[in-house]
């Protein structure tokens, strides 16, 4: 490449994050251990192996489960606040680990170090959360219909908490789901994408600094590194209360259903398939921006990316050609070099899908506007950089109406906003959206029982990206689960209503007399 890796100090970092030629995939938050299969994993940056990692047989699985019940047991018992401390420290820890983490997950996973750094600040941001949250784990209290009685309701932690996470965000929606569960009284297991799996370990490292520092029984967090045996297992294990999954619809339907059979709980974060609609009343300098971005951000391997833009005609033409020029200014190349814009595609299958996806929407009738395809030479050695391509389609393409984890933008005409935001809703998938638009009545109707029905509707920003103090997820093939903020704290938590009787007689319902 035109600056070896070297030049970036990734070497540095990974020796900073604990990160060895050689791994191992199991760790119970002090006692590292694996006896499965190598995996190893390769930098879609360059193509050069990162590391190997020892990974987890079906034997290292039952013993972490035995680990992570013997401490919540343990774990349960500390008080909130205390919980939250914990997180604080979390929190700290990657304050000081930034850089070094932010710079793995752009070499192993491929998105920007810009986004490397902005996912492992939602790490802290959603520590810094979750111990403010520590002391609001409040229930409610009413009024019960018999004298001399109190009701009230609280939550207890559910028990172990099941996470697998997908490669496109390595260590963020871990970090999502675990800060909440443990300020909650939960254990957790990560399983983390096998595409990814040294940020996996990266994490672990530092969250075991903490618990080490602190005298936390091991099983507090639990990381395992396996393939879809070790994530069937966790799927199906009654020990485990919770499993939150994300990943493709095709794989959630599977998690959701068995989950359900054994009457556990899920947090599905699957597809998405975002629109952004173009009003003639947009202001075009932003809403372009915030369109490419979309688009184009982590080489269009965000479940927020941006799929589909609808444009009011009368604007169609200039909002096309604005793209094309922007279009023509992206810069691809190595991610570590922050002068580019987009990285790589995660893997040579991923590139594979992509070349897919632009045959069958050409067969369809799709009209490219800005050509796909795989670029070639020194600077793109691993065979994982594309080009960022436009195709003016229908909304009721088959193509369309699947997710294309790839940098495929489509565009289409539309007439009146009702014919748009059918359109924009017309998809199996309900993740996020967005109107771009300076008249009120439009952006109202837009989020009206009558507008978006995706679980994110925004106006006058993008579909990618969310603040974590929000609740994220979507509705419909989505799966319809909550992570981050708002009160997703309830997920990870069991509801039990209480009844306190301080009379010395027991009335009965409706009045019944049962005298002894």
């Amino acid at each position: 490449m035109s600056q070896s890796i070297q030049d970036f100090g990734i070497e540095k970092s990974l020796s900073n994050l604990g990160i060895s030629a050689e791994n191992k995939g199991v760790s119970s938050g002090g006692k590292y251990f694996a006896n499965g299969d190598l995996l190893e994993s390769y930098s879609p940056t360059d193509g050069k192996l990162i590391g190997k990692v020892t990974t987890a047989n079906t034997a290292d699985y039952d013993q972490v489960i035995e680990t992570a019940k013997k401490a919540y047991v343990e774990f349960r018992q500390i008080p909130a606040p205390k919980r939250g401390e914990l997180v604080r420290q979390f929190g700290l820890k990657l304050r000081e680990y930034k850089d070094d983490l932010g710079k793995l997950v752009s070499y192993e996973m491929g998105k920007s170090f810009q986004e490397g750094l902005g996912e492992v600040q939602e790490m802290i941001d959603i520590c810094d959360y979750a111990v403010g949250l520590s002391r609001q784990l409040h229930g409610y209290t009413m009024h019960s219909e018999r004298p001399g009685h109190r009701m009230y309701e609280q939550y207890h932690p559910l028990g172990i908490i099941g996470i697998i996470s997908a490669f496109n965000f390595p260590v963020a929606v871990w970090s999502w789901n675990t800060a909440l569960a443990w300020i909650c009284g939960n254990v957790t297991i990560w399983k983390p994408s096998e595409k990814a799996p040294l940020c996996g370990i990266a994490c672990q490292n530092i969250i075991t600094e903490v618990l080490k520092e602190n005298n936390l029984p091991e099983g507090i967090s639990t990381m395992i590194v396996g393939d879809h045996v070790i994530g069937d297992k966790m799927v199906n294990d009654k020990n485990v209360a919770l499993i939150s999954f994300t990943g493709s619809t095709k794989v959630g339907r599977i998690v959701g259903t068995n989950v359900a059979q054994r009457f556990g709980k899920s947090i599905l974060e699957l597809g998405g398939n975002n629109a952004i609609i173009f009003t003639e009343n947009a202001d075009l300098n932003m809403s372009i921006i915030g369109a490419v971005f979309g688009a184009v951000g982590t080489a269009g391997q965000r479940c927020t990316s941006t799929r589909r833009l609808i444009i009011h005609e009368s604007i169609f033409e200039d909002v096309k050609n604005r793209l094309v020029k922007a279009y023509g200014q992206i810069k691809i190349g190595n991610p570590l070099d922050e002068n580019n814009h987009v990285g790589p595609l995660i893997d040579q299958q991923a590139v594979q899908q992509y070349l897919d996806s632009i045959e069958k929407c050409k067969k369809e009738g799709g009209k490219f506007v800005v050509e796909g395809g795989v670029l070639e030479g020194e600077n793109y050695e691993s065979g994982c950089y594309v080009k960022p391509c436009i195709a003016e389609v229908e909304n009721s393409y088959e193509i369309v109406q699947h997710e294309t984890f790839a940098p495929i933008l489509y565009i289409m005409k539309y007439k009146t906003l009702d014919e748009a935001i059918a359109m924009q809703n017309d998809v199996p998938q309900g993740l996020s959206s967005a109107i771009m638009t300076t008249d009120m009545r439009q952006a109202e109707l837009f989020l009206s029982q009558n507008g978006s029905d995706c679980g994110i509707a925004n106006v006058n920003i993008g579909t990618s990206g969310a603040e974590i103090g929000g609740a994220f997820g979507g509705e419909k093939e989505t799966g319809g689960g909550r992570e981050s903020g708002s009160d997703v704290w309830k997920y990870y938590m069991r509801r039990q209503t209480n009844t306190i009787n301080y009379t010395d007689s027991l009335p009965l319902a409706q009045g019944i007399k049962f005298d002894l």
